[in-house]
Formats: C-alpha cells, sequence, structure tokens
C-alpha cells in the first residue's frame, strides 16, 4: 500500500497560541513512521469565512474560493490529527467552522486528536468525536490530552514536549491506532470505488 497521506490541522488561528507545539510535535512523531506521509495544515492558511452557504457542503462544492481549496485538501488526504484547544468546555469555533466547510471529503476517513489546557482539551475533544461521526470519519478511542502540568512546563519553556515521555508513548500508542484504521478504511475505500466502476 502506498503511504497514507496524513493532515495534522493546526485547529487554533489566535494570537500567540499554543497550538503550534503539539502540532510540530506529533508531526516529527508521526514522521518517524514509515507507513505516513505527513503534511501540516495551518487554518491561518484557509481563512474561511463563518458558514453561511445556502447548501450544505454535503450537495456539492462551496461557492467560495477558500472553501473550494479547503475541500480539496481534505480530499486529498487519507486521515487527520486536529491539535484540539479547549475554549469554554469545547473546540475553537475556527476549527468546527472547518469541519462544518466540507462533507464528503472527511468520510470514510480516520480522526485521531491532541488535546491540550487545563483538562488536557478533553471536553472538547469528546465533542469534536461527535463531529467527526456525523461527518463519517472515524474517531479513534486514543487521544493525546497535554494537561495544565505538562502544559505550563512547555509554555515557561522548561520542557519542550518531546521530552515528557509519558506524552510520547500516549502519542506512539494513538499513532498505531491511527495507522491501523487509515489502512484499513484506504482498502475499503478503493474497493467500493472499483466496484463502483464495475457496476
Amino acid at each position: 500500500m502506498t503511504k497514507l497521506k496524513t493532515g495534522i490541522i493546526v485547529g487554533s488561528t489566535r494570537e500567540g497560541r499554543f497550538a503550534d507545539k503539539p502540532a510540530e510535535w506529533i508531526h516529527d512523531l508521526a514522521k518517524e513512521r514509515s507507513e505516513l506521509e505527513v503534511e501540516l495544515i495551518d487554518l491561518r492558511d484557509y481563512p474561511l469565512p463563518f458558514f453561511e452557504d445556502a447548501a450544505s457542503p454535503a450537495y456539492g462544492p462551496s461557492p467560495n474560493k477558500i472553501a473550494q481549496a479547503w475541500q480539496a485538501k481534505v480530499a486529498s488526504l487519507d486521515g487527520f490529527i486536529f491539535t484540539a484547544a479547549e475554549y469554554n468546555r469545547g473546540p475553537t469555533a475556527v476549527l468546527k467552522n472547518a469541519l462544518d466547510y466540507a462533507y464528503s471529503e472527511w468520510n470514510n476517513k480516520p480522526a485521531a486528536f491532541v488535546g491540550y489546557g487545563g483538562a488536557g482539551g478533553t471536553r472538547a475533544v469528546e465533542q469534536l468525536r461527535l463531529h467527526a461521526i456525523e461527518l463519517q470519519m472515524a474517531p479513534i478511542r486514543t487521544g493525546v490530552h497535554i494537561m495544565l502540568p505538562d502544559y505550563l512546563t512547555v509554555l515557561r519553556g522548561d520542557k519542550a514536549l518531546a521530552e515528557i515521555e509519558h506524552l510520547n508513548e500516549g502519542a506512539r500508542g494513538m499513532l498505531d491506532q491511527f495507522i491501523w484504521w487509515a489502512q484499513a478504511l484506504k482498502r475499503a475505500r478503493v474497493a467500493s470505488a472499483e466496484a463502483s466502476k464495475a457496476a
């Protein structure tokens, strides 16, 4: 099987964001896996307006050029790892908006999450898993949660994420599951496409 095209989606666009640190860390760990072809995807590069299209993307491409570029990028990937900040017990508005701007492009692909914040982004990730299911993604069970003590340690510059071994161990376990699901779902998508052509 060819390498699995995997997008590390930076789920925050705010000034001075922490998101770059977990995104770069999980990107570097994922690059070590021979099964993956990894790309950092920054939502700052896709300045989507708040979703206001007349029709759902489930029924066709957006008329918005930036949204069309976003949909094409999502379609090109075999799976997604999202960094998830937690604001007021939920995910960032910019990430939810980006999810809403595509539909079929997400379908039948795995989603993994690296959460961070006071509760490790747990509640944001919980909501994102529900969104992923509605978009016909397969959210994997194992995630990474950067809890407040580790978050503050990294924020102060005392350690890098790569120096916190329990996070590395958790990330490796998440990547193991992610690769299994990405391979299984890619085989299924290919088989389904071939069956449709033969019909």
